[in-house]
């Protein structure tokens, strides 16, 4: 606590950023693509990564899985709705907290063998 009664947070965000972070439950911890950010279109017309576009998804890569996580690997690529996520920023990073129940689909070449019918 500060000499003004109120909670320090600053020495706690400096603390958690050198300590190791494991994912729990289903919790999956995903990094957006750069590419996401902005797009272009076929013209060449840039697209800010602000600008709407209906109800579009979005690919990520995961970085780390919580315990209970069954379909899904880090380093994978998932698809998911960037709508309703959690940001969080580890490591001076920005990432995206997700539950395995909201990803639609995952590619990697570890699937080559289920036979999905889609090649991405």
């Amino acid at each position: 606590m500060g000499d003004d009664g109120q909670t320090d947070t600053t020495a706690g965000i400096d603390r958690a950023d050198k300590l190791p972070v494991r994912m729990l439950n289903d919790r999956i911890l995903v990094k957006l693509d750069a590419g996401d950010a902005e797009r272009r279109s076929s013209g060449g017309i840039l697209i800010p990564a602000t600008a709407q576009l209906g109800k579009r998804l979005a690919w990520a890569e995961v970085r780390a899985a919580g315990p209970n996580v069954r379909a899904v690997e880090t380093g994978d690529q998932v698809l998911f709705n960037p709508e309703d996520v959690y940001e969080v920023e580890l490591r001076g990073e920005t990432f995206i907290i997700l539950r395995e129940r909201d990803i639609h689909a995952v590619a990697s070449n570890r699937l080559e063998g289920a036979h999905t019918g889609l090649y991405l």
